[in-house]
């Protein structure tokens, strides 16, 4: 059976690299799709062998016009879901289904969407009585897993000062705290300093580390600057810059961080990554980045690619308290 593809506007396929294990893209927007359909992106997510999918939602700019409640926006996802179904059914018509991994009894990634629910930095100042009711509905969710993304934007498009933004980081994380729900981080630092991270691993330090623990999402700093979440213990997502020429810095991160805290993420629609670089991302595409991590740990590390696919999968499971169903060996 054929392999998923993605074909260019020229009609050039662009083959998608077939996993030895399952996937899991761990932050992958739904609600931010700019022309893609979010039912089929779900249908390619599963072709491409994905049997996890996280789903940041914003608790301030996902809701006004689009979705009043929480419950709006839970029952448009749940249609997605269904919707999804469909296509993949279609596509089995025409002798195109998703992988098997032999060994694994992983859950089918439509029976595997989650959602994690927050105030993004760039809302920091909106997080009212109204948007904290919306946080505990999603929360609430037996989609929910966590809560994010969360954290400290330093960077030009922000409008927010430093004060406000750290108020509404400690204000969600001791939510997390509060439920025992793991967090997942945005942290975007100014221009030639590292603020947001110094200021993050401070802020970390004093509240703690939730119980159920930290993924800092869309990592794309050096090892230097990743140090001290590690020893924190938080996981470190990997999206599509990881797979840009210059991003040198961003690899060797990935491969200085512990297997048990690597995770891997698309960031969709954001960041496409090689060879797709400047398409709309979706989560399909972090069977790229996961194929790169893979090679890249290999060829530095001389870790067997298989290795680096199982810890990408078995530390999605745990960070989510989810089980990885993976038969030992």
């Amino acid at each position: 059976m054929a392999g998923f593809v993605f074909r260019s506007k020229k009609g050039k396929d662009i083959e998608v690299p077939v996993p030895p294990a399952p996937l899991a893209d761990t932050h992958g927007h739904l609600t931010c799709f700019r022309t893609l359909d979010v039912a089929d992106a779900l249908a390619h997510a599963a072709l491409a062998g994905l049997r996890l999918l996280v789903v940041p939602i914003d608790i301030v700019d996902d809701f006004g016009e689009r979705w009043r409640t929480a419950g709006d926006l839970l029952a448009w996802l749940d249609t997605q879901v269904e919707r999804a179904h469909t296509s993949l059914d279609d596509t089995a018509g025409e002798g195109l289904e998703p992988p098997t991994f032999n060994g694994w009894g992983v859950p089918e990634l439509l029976d595997n969407v989650h959602i994690v629910a927050g105030a993004h930095p760039y809302g920091a100042d909106c997080l009212d009585e109204a948007a904290l009711t919306r946080l505990g509905d999603l929360l609430a969710s037996p989609r929910c897993v966590g809560v994010g993304e969360i954290g400290l934007d330093f960077g030009p498009h922000n409008k927010l000062g430093a004060d406000v933004q750290e108020r509404a980081f400690r204000r969600q994380l001791r939510f997390a705290h509060e439920r025992q729900l793991p967090v997942e981080l945005h942290l975007r630092d100014g221009e030639d300093d590292t603020a947001a991270h110094d200021l993050a691993i401070r802020v970390l330090r004093e509240e703690g580390v939730p119980e159920r623990g930290c993924d800092l999402h869309c990592f794309t700093q050096s090892l230097e600057v990743m140090a001290p979440f590690v020893e924190l213990g938080c996981h470190i997502a990997f999206g599509g810059a990881v797979t840009f020429r210059r991003s040198d810095d961003i690899r060797s991160a990935a491969c200085a961080c512990p297997k048990n805290l690597l995770l891997s993420e698309t960031d969709s629609p954001y960041m496409a990554p090689v060879p797709l670089r400047g398409w709309e991302c979706e989560p399909a595409m972090v069977a790229f980045s996961a194929a790169l991590l893979a090679d890249v740990r290999k060829a530095t590390l001389d870790a067997p690619r298989e290795e680096t696919y199982r810890a990408l999968w078995e530390n999605a499971c745990t960070l989510f308290g989810l089980s990885p169903m993976c038969a030992a060996g």
